[in-house]
């Protein structure tokens, strides 16, 4: 098992961050990794190339509409996408997990949905708003399994 795991993510209001943080103290308090996340909104457009294995977070912001004949263009978290897609950054990324608003019915996790068609990696998961501690626990075994096997595969 992998003693490291990175987290590359964008949070706009801070509900994305906030289950990273709560993410990355489960996974270092009960299964002995270290956590590095990384917000794409502190780098303000930079990009730069990785050199590890990362997993990524994404919200959904959307252009209105009904995500299905409108609304089903991304704004405001394309920092993310242009990082990812950046020096092949993507080569790296085992798996994306999307956060949303059930309210929003067809555009709920939609972001993550479309990345998963743009690069070629999994959707790993779906949470909604700051997620639970139930969503925590769960996709921390889901992102160490996905991991796992992107390791084994390189």
């Amino acid at each position: 098992m992998a003693n490291k795991i990175n987290i590359i993510y964008i949070s706009l209001n801070g509900n994305t961050k906030y289950f990273v943080e709560c993410l990355s103290e489960y996974i270092e308090a009960t299964k002995d990794i270290v956590v590095k996340s990384l917000n794409i909104k502190d780098l303000k457009g930079e990009t730069f190339p990785v050199d590890e294995p990362f997993v990524s977070f994404l919200p959904t912001y959307l252009n209105g509409g009904n995500g299905i004949h409108t609304g089903d263009k991304e704004v405001l978290t394309t920092r993310l996408g242009d990082f990812i897609a950046s020096n092949d950054n993507f080569k790296l990324c085992y798996g994306i997990i999307g956060s949303g608003n059930r309210n929003f019915n067809n555009q709920f996790c939609l972001s993550a949905k479309q990345y998963t068609e743009r690069f070629g990696f999994p959707l790993i998961d779906i949470f909604e708003l700051r997620g639970t501690q139930s969503d925590v626990k769960r996709i921390a075994n889901l992102i160490i399994n996905h991991q796992e096997e992107f390791l084994n595969e390189l």
